[in-house]
């Protein structure tokens, strides 16, 4: 990846996926467009104006986020009428992919600046709404073995046996070091305020809990035991036996609205204007995984790219590995002996909220700023999505 820089990586906060939540007015549009200004402030306007394209990962691509949603967002950016538009949809692992399409254009010429990133409101577009046939009509669900992926997370935390305790101490840990992180000032020069269209601005992630308790998460029943045990336990298991269902709320990330923009570039393009790089790519791969396991994905798309780069994960100095479920980070821990603090440091989804669409290019945008506030070398961030879907990239300074 010779060449691909980060210029500037920024996100909007993270915020409750609902109507009421803090951006729930705010159309998805407009929240990049808020971004483009971002960088264009923070960067230069020249540059963001001479970017090629606007690559932007989106799951929910029906009502407010229809209509060729990067399109949408560039209108409302005000990008020039060259700077050419892509809405990508590979589920909560879509913002790497975004990414990945940037340097792509970069690496072979196509282009020399890129904005990539990604978006989701999932209080104006739910979760499922697209209503594709994979989930909705009974005989190709039947016939793919399709099932919600929280059940498969549970499928996952019994196979591997990760108890519920295991579950509730990553959970603490998560909101713990995101409220730790905010009240600390660490996400101050990567979240960029929004304001709503009422004037009101958000500043803060609406969905870190900084008074968790243990009792309280002892408190919270399973959230997916009745789901499946009503159908798809035993489509994941081939087996009519009920499993012991163990992810509850806190165990998932929070639903939420949210968005994230990087500005890719060249070296030349960078010098011409006046650009100082704040990380380099090294390499981004991604992965299919098991469709009906589903969260394994993220850690072949791991493994992918840290053979690229011939390097092992003792040699990052940051991980931002996608808290997907509970179980998908304790099985990360169990298989891999890397320093705790190295992970996740400032918090995880689990805290923060997943914008689905957003995710990726949020760990990436994450991973960019860590190592600069502790002064570190190289980093990965690694994303995890339904139906077998992994991306992971490295970023070094």
């Amino acid at each position: 990846m010779t060449g691909v820089h980060i210029f500037d990586a920024v996100r909007s906060p993270r915020t409750k996926g609902r109507p009421g939540g803090a951006l729930a007015t705010v159309r998805p549009h407009e929240l990049v467009g808020q971004l483009v200004d971002a960088l264009r402030d923070r960067t230069s306007s020249d540059a963001v104006d001479a970017a090629d394209g606007l690559h932007l990962s989106c799951v929910g691509q029906v009502g407010a986020q229809g209509g060729n949603l990067a399109l949408v967002a560039k209108l409302e950016g005000g990008l020039p009428d060259a700077c050419a538009t892509r809405t990508i949809n590979n589920y909560c692992v879509g913002g790497i992919t975004a990414i990945a399409s940037g340097v792509g254009a970069i690496a072979s010429g196509q282009a020399e600046l890129v904005l990539a990133g990604g978006v989701e409101m999932m209080s104006q577009v739910a979760f499922l709404a697209d209503d594709a046939s994979l989930y909705t009509d009974p005989e190709v669900a039947a016939k793919f073995r399709w099932a919600p992926v929280g059940v498969s997370a549970d499928h996952l935390a019994v196979a591997d046996g990760i108890e519920r305790a295991e579950l509730d101490r990553l959970a603490l840990e998560s909101h713990r070091r995101a409220a730790e992180a905010w009240d600390a000032g660490r996400y101050d020069r990567q979240v960029v305020p929004i304001t709503t269209p009422d004037g009101t601005v958000v500043d803060r992630d609406e969905t870190v809990k900084a008074g968790f308790t243990a009792e309280k998460l002892e408190s919270l029943d399973p959230v997916f035991e009745a789901m499946g045990r009503a159908q798809y336990d035993e489509v994941l298991s081939g087996s009519a036996e009920p499993i012991d269902h163990r992810h509850t709320i806190a165990h998932c990330p929070p639903i939420a609205d949210g968005a994230s923009l990087l500005l890719l570039g060249s070296a030349a393009a960078g010098e011409r204007f006046g650009l100082t790089p704040l990380a380099h790519i090294d390499a981004v791969a991604e992965a299919g995984g098991d469709a009906v396991v589903q969260l394994d994905a993220g850690e072949r798309a791991m493994r992918s790219v840290l053979e690229r780069c011939n390097a092992s994960l003792d040699e990052m100095d940051v991980i931002e590995f996608m808290e997907s479920f509970a179980a998908v980070p304790a099985r990360f821990h169990r298989t891999h002996r890397v320093a705790a603090d190295k992970v996740n440091p400032n918090g995880g989804h689990l805290a923060m909220g997943h914008p689905m669409g957003a995710t990726g290019a949020i760990l990436a945008t994450a991973l960019t700023h860590e190592l600069i506030r502790i002064d570190g070398a190289r980093g990965i961030a690694v994303a995890t999505g339904g139906s077998g879907t992994g991306a992971a990239l490295i970023v070094s300074r």
